[in-house]
């Protein structure tokens, strides 16, 4: 049995559950609301759990928080395995523990300032080279990301955080096209668009107040994004609309120097991490910095990497990598995901 654990958006677990649908052969699932009072009976309850399947949520560090502590329970006490790991939930959307974790252990990132005292993030402000890059702690696809390019933007930054707070910007993307096409479609389906409003309002409620997330800022004309699914490799390039690759939507599709695919993999080997997009600038040439690391991640295309106008994905074979055509992300890789978790099933028998 898979226990699909979701989140305060009921939607967010579709995308599992079409997965396990397609493979009804293979599985029993059933889906729980890890933020409801009857979570932990609700999971108990259940026999045999051979997997807890997870999807954070990523738009409140409230319900973030609350996901966190409840998987954690059910990982480190019970003893329940979980895929994304507990470890790669930790670091999906909390920029602050996952600046932490890139110190601890040495991993290349941006240089980073992390201050919940107001002098010191003054003194940072007036004192450093510009432009920054001021983040709030919690928002994906360029959410919550200022480029403060000057003492004054600085100051006036610093200033807001510890009065009044900040919270991200939300609404629909006006600027992403296809907003005649969304638009209709969420009027038609009105529960999608109820609970839209309620992820735009509880955003907007989201205030980060008393303390500063301040990075070196690395001209970039574009991140590397490299996937790793189970032992399924992709990459393609994040290119800049105005000063941001993260959110903009369009890649550039190349095929992508093994020396990046080794190091990914390295890390991902390392802490044992099977559902990651790691965005990565590359300041110099083969030069590498680790900018996020997501372990669920938005899919635009029906790909995530082509080759010479193929879509495909790349196997480590001993010391080669080999290419392999095909389509490897459908449903948005969550059927590579359940595959995997299968695999990890059949081991164990």
């Amino acid at each position: 049995m898979l226990i699909i654990l979701g989140n305060e958006n009921s939607s967010d677990t579709l995308l599992w559950e079409k997965a396990c649908a397609e493979y009804t052969d293979l599985v029993e699932y059933k889906v729980v609301n890890l933020t409801g009072s009857d979570w932990l009976k609700d999971i108990q309850e259940i026999k045999k759990v051979d997997y807890l399947l997870t999807k954070p949520g990523g738009h409140t560090s409230l319900f973030k928080q609350l996901y966190d502590e409840r998987l954690t329970i059910l990982v480190k006490e019970l003893k329940y395995l979980a895929f994304p790991t507990l470890d790669e939930i930790l670091i999906y959307e909390n920029k602050r523990y996952f600046s932490y974790w890139l110190k601890a252990y040495n991993l290349p990132h941006p240089e980073t300032l992390i201050s919940y005292d107001k002098n010191e993030a003054m003194d940072f402000v007036r004192n450093t080279r510009y432009p920054i890059v001021a983040k709030l702690n919690i928002g994906a696809s360029g959410n919550g990301i200022e480029i403060l390019r000057g003492i004054n933007e600085g100051v006036k930054y610093v200033t807001e955080i510890f009065t009044k707070g900040k919270t991200s910007r939300t609404g629909p993307k006006v600027n992403k096209g296809k907003i005649i096409k969304r638009f209709l479609r969420k009027t038609t389906h009105p529960k999608e668009l109820i609970e839209r409003i309620k992820v735009y309002r509880a955003i907007a409620s989201d205030y980060q107040k008393g303390f500063v997330f301040l990075q070196e800022y690395i001209p970039h004309q574009y991140e590397w994004r490299v996937v790793r699914i189970g032992d399924s490799f992709f990459a393609h390039k994040k290119l800049l609309k105005k000063d941001k690759a993260s959110g903009s939507l369009i890649k550039g599709y190349v095929n992508p120097p093994k020396k990046l695919l080794d190091f990914v993999k390295e890390i991902t080997d390392h802490f044992g991490f099977y559902s990651q997009a790691v965005d990565i600038f590359e300041p110099e040439e083969g030069d590498y910095l680790i900018n996020e690391m997501q372990c669920i991640f938005g899919q635009s295309d029906s790909y995530q990497m082509m080759v010479d106008g193929k879509p495909g994905r790349y196997i480590k074979k001993g010391e080669k990598w080999i290419f392999e055509e095909g389509l490897f992300n459908q449903n948005e890789s969550y059927n590579l995901r359940l595959e995997f978790v299968l695999d990890q099933l059949k081991k164990k028998i």
